[in-house]
C-alpha cells in the first residue's frame, strides 16, 4: 500500500508518521517547501512527532512539494488547514486548491479522503466536482469518503491509534476502501452513513465542548458580581456522580477548533434559513471573555492603589493550552493587546513560545518574568510552575486558570 498525504501540519505530519511506522510507503505534500526540507532532513517542528520518530519513518517517509506523486498513491488524505475569514466564515482556499491540484494527477481505482474540518456537504458538494474535473466519477471511478481528524495537540493518552475514527463514504464501497485503509493504524472504525453525518459529527464534538464553556464562563461572570467563587460551585457540582460534566471557565477559547469550528456549522445553517442561537451566544461570550479579564484585572490592581498605566504586568503562558507551543487564537494575545492599549508594561513566560513578533515580545525565564511584578497573570498553566509557591512568596496574583489553592495568601484573586 502507497499512501499521500496533503497539508503536514499538527494532523497530517502525525498520520504520515504512523503510516510510515506501520510499514507503509508515505508520500507527504506541503506547498512549505521550509516544511518538506524539515521533513526530508528528519527535523519534527510539531511537538506530537520527535525527531526520532521522523528518523526511525524516514525509509517510507518521502516530502514534497508537488502533486504529481500523489498520482502513484493508493489513497490521498487530505489535512489541510480550514481556517475562517475575518468576518467569521469559512475559508476553504486551501483545501478547494489542494482538491484542484489532486484532480489534475487522480487516477481511477484511488481513494480520497478528507480529514480536514468543515461544514456538511464540502465533500460532496465543494470537493467532489474539482475531483472529477478530470472526467473521473466519485464513487464510480474512485473512492471518496470524509473522515474528520481527532488531534488533541500533547496529549498522550488518546492518540491516533486508539481514539475511534470516524468514516462516511460517498457510496458504501468508498466508506469499505476507507476502512480497510485506515484500520492499519486505528484500532477502532466507527462508520456512518454519509460523508456528511461524518462532517456534522466533527463540529458537533466540539460546538458541545463550546457551548459548555461558555455557559460555565457567563456564569463566571455572574458570580463575579454576586460576590461567589465559581471554583468553589464548580467543585461542589462536580461531585454529583451522574447527570454533570465539568467544565471550568477560563480567558477565552484558543487552538485551531473550538473557536473556528462552531462558526462552520452556525454558517452553513444560514443557508437553511435557520440561526444556530445556542452556538452564536457561545460565541458571543467566549469572545468576549479577555476583555472581562482585563477588566477584572484593572479592579484588582485599582484595589491595591495602581493603575494599569505603568504597571508591571508578568504573563504566565500564552499558549492556547497547557503543554503545547501553539498561539493560534490564544486569548494570551488579546489580553495582552489590550494591556499595552492600557499602558502596561508587559513581560510575559512561556517556555513553549519563545517569542511574539506581532507584539514585539520575547519570553523571559521565570524569576525575571515575575521579579518586581506589580501584578502576576497566569493565562495558561504550563506544567512545571509551582503557582502555589509562586502566589505565597507574596506577589499580586490574578489566576485565570484556577491552579493556586484558595488556602494561599489573600493576593490571590482568581478569574
Amino acid at each position: 500500500m502507497r499512501v499521500g498525504i496533503v497539508g503536514l501540519g499538527y494532523v497530517g505530519l502525525p498520520l504520515a508518521v504512523a503510516f510510515a511506522a506501520a510499514d507503509v510507503d508515505v508520500v507527504a505534500v506541503d506547498l512549505d517547501s521550509s516544511r518538506v526540507d524539515a521533513i526530508n532532513s528528519g527535523h519534527s517542528y510539531i511537538e506530537d512527532v520527535a525527531d526520532s520518530e521522523l528518523a526511525a519513518a524516514a525509509p517510507r517517509l518521502h516530502a514534497t512539494t508537488g502533486y504529481a506523486p500523489l498520482a502513484e498513491a493508493d489513497a490521498v488524505l487530505i489535512c489541510v488547514p480550514t481556517p475562517l475569514t475575518p468576518n467569521r466564515e469559512p475559508e476553504l482556499g486551501p483545501l478547494l486548491h489542494s482538491a484542484e491540484a489532486l484532480g489534475a494527477v487522480l487516477r481511477a481505482g484511488q481513494l480520497v479522503v478528507l480529514e480536514s474540518t468543515t461544514y456538511p456537504g464540502t465533500t460532496r458538494e465543494r470537493v467532489a466536482p474539482l475531483l472529477e474535473a478530470g472526467g473521473l466519477r466519485a464513487g464510480v471511478d474512485f473512492h471518496l469518503a470524509f473522515s474528520p481528524e481527532r488531534v488533541d495537540p500533547g496529549r498522550t493518552d488518546f492518540t491516533l491509534i486508539n481514539t475511534p475514527k470516524v468514516i462516511g463514504g460517498l457510496t458504501e464501497a468508498c466508506g469499505d476502501a476507507a476502512e480497510r485503509v485506515y484500520r492499519v493504524v486505528c484500532n477502532e472504525i466507527i462508520r456512518v452513513a454519509t460523508p456528511e453525518a461524518a462532517e456534522l459529527t466533527k463540529l458537533l464534538e466540539n460546538i458541545f465542548r463550546a457551548v459548555n464553556i461558555a455557559l460555565v464562563n457567563e456564569l463566571a461572570l455572574l458570580t463575579d458580581r454576586m460576590g461567589i467563587d465559581i471554583w468553589e460551585v464548580i467543585d461542589a457540582a462536580a461531585t454529583k456522580p451522574y447527570g454533570f460534566m465539568r467544565f471550568e471557565p477560563g480567558p477565552g477559547m484558543g487552538g485551531h477548533c473550538l473557536p473556528v469550528d462552531p462558526f462552520y456549522l452556525s454558517w452553513r445553517a444560514r443557508e437553511f434559513d435557520m440561526a444556530t442561537e445556542f452556538i452564536e451566544l457561545a460565541g458571543k461570550i467566549n469572545q468576549q471573555m479577555p476583555y472581562h479579564c482585563v477588566a477584572k484585572l484593572q479592579r484588582t490592581l485599582n484595589d491595591r492603589g495602581r493603575a494599569v498605566r505603568g504597571s508591571r504586568i508578568a504573563v504566565l503562558g500564552v499558549s492556547y493550552k497547557p503543554g503545547v507551543g501553539d498561539v493560534r487564537e490564544s486569548p494570551a494575545l488579546k489580553i495582552i493587546e489590550l494591556l499595552l492599549q492600557l499602558g502596561a508594561q508587559v513581560a510575559y513566560h512561556d517556555p513553549y513560545v519563545p517569542a511574539l513578533d506581532a507584539l514585539q515580545l520575547r519570553s523571559t525565564p521565570l524569576q525575571e518574568t515575575v521579579s518586581d511584578a506589580d501584578l502576576v497573570l497566569i493565562v495558561t498553566a504550563h506544567p512545571g510552575i509551582d503557582y502555589d509557591t509562586l502566589a505565597n512568596d507574596g506577589a499580586c496574583v490574578f489566576d485565570l486558570r484556577g491552579v493556586t489553592h484558595p488556602s494561599v495568601d489573600s493576593q490571590v484573586v482568581r478569574l
